[in-house]
């Protein structure tokens, strides 16, 4: 399918007219957020959604676990279950702002989709893949992503129409080159669906200590196949992932709640604070109170 036009061009004025600030903008579409950032970043941390997501202006850099991945115009990253990241905007100015939107994936609406559709599953090994990757937006995926963001300027029509668009865009992922990225999260009792079981239960008990016997026999795995299937999926040990969401957590709650170091630690599961400091500036950089003491003070000095 030939475009009579760079869709890019089209992304980018629509985002621009619907992000008019800096960060995060929610859309009345319901799991479609669009994205916009006008100078470079420094590492931030925080955790991806199961999403499809765009880049249509600027440059930007990922890494979960040890691994980096870069991307820009015309590329998308595709997320197959919840994974904490860091991430850097890069090759950007203040005239030509970083732009992505990004579609949270239903696996409910996968599920469906595969119900009725007879997506091949030849390319689907036994072998775990990783749950993120980056590909190049065939011109199929950019027209179906372009429609839906066309529809924010006729909300009218969103309720009929973005339900159908969604449904081909999720088409265009499965028989894509990450089709089977998906697959092997979604299938039922594949081992990449037993890993998205263990990272949702992790997830919800972050706090608690993480016993990675009970976590295999919750999961329908052995522990040591547990061990090797996550870190093939997440790019992490299970210890690993449960450690960064529970310093993403006190970090976030250290500059948004204001709470003191200790406090924070404790709130996420942490019984030393020693451990604690000493875990959080590995990942961080710097030590707790001197890496949200540097946060807080240019947000205080606006």
């Amino acid at each position: 399918m030939t475009l009579p036009f760079n869709p890019n061009q089209e992304l980018a004025s629509i985002i621009a007219r619907f992000a008019t600030g800096e960060g995060e903008h929610r859309t009345p579409i319901d799991g479609l957020n669009l994205y916009r950032q006008s100078t470079e970043t420094v590492w931030q941390h925080g955790a991806y959604r199961p999403s499809y997501a765009v880049v249509v202006q600027g440059r930007k850099s990922l890494t979960v676990g040890a691994e980096t991945y870069h991307y820009g115009a015309g590329e998308y990253i595709l997320t197959a279950l919840d994974l904490p990241v860091s991430t850097q905007v890069t090759n950007v100015r203040n005239d030509t702002p970083y732009l992505c939107f990004a579609m949270v994936l239903d696996s409910e609406r996968l599920n469906e989709l595969l119900a009725r559709v007879n997506i091949p599953r030849q390319a689907v090994t036994a072998e775990p893949m990783r749950g993120l990757a980056v590909n190049t937006a065939s011109p199929e995926l950019l027209d179906a992503s372009l429609r839906l963001l066309r529809l924010l300027d006729r909300p009218e029509d969103i309720l009929a129409m973005a339900p159908l668009i969604e449904q081909e865009i999720l088409y265009r992922l499965l028989t894509g080159p990450n089709g089977p990225r998906l697959l092997q999260v979604v299938m039922a009792e594949s081992q990449s669906n037993r890993v998205a079981r263990a990272v949702a239960w992790i997830r919800g008990n972050y706090v608690q200590p993480l016993r990675i016997e009970e976590l295999a026999e919750r999961v329908g795995m052995s522990a040591s196949s547990l061990h090797h299937h996550f870190k093939a999926v997440t790019a992490m040990t299970p210890m690993q992932y449960q450690k960064q969401l529970r310093l993403h957590e006190a970090r976030r709650l250290m500059i948004i709640e204001q709470l003191d170091v200790g406090t924070a630690g404790h709130r996420v599961g942490y019984q030393s604070p020693s451990q604690f400091s000493r875990e959080y500036s590995r990942l961080y950089g710097l030590p707790p109170a001197k890496d949200v003491d540097g946060i807080r003070r240019p947000v205080a000095a606006k």
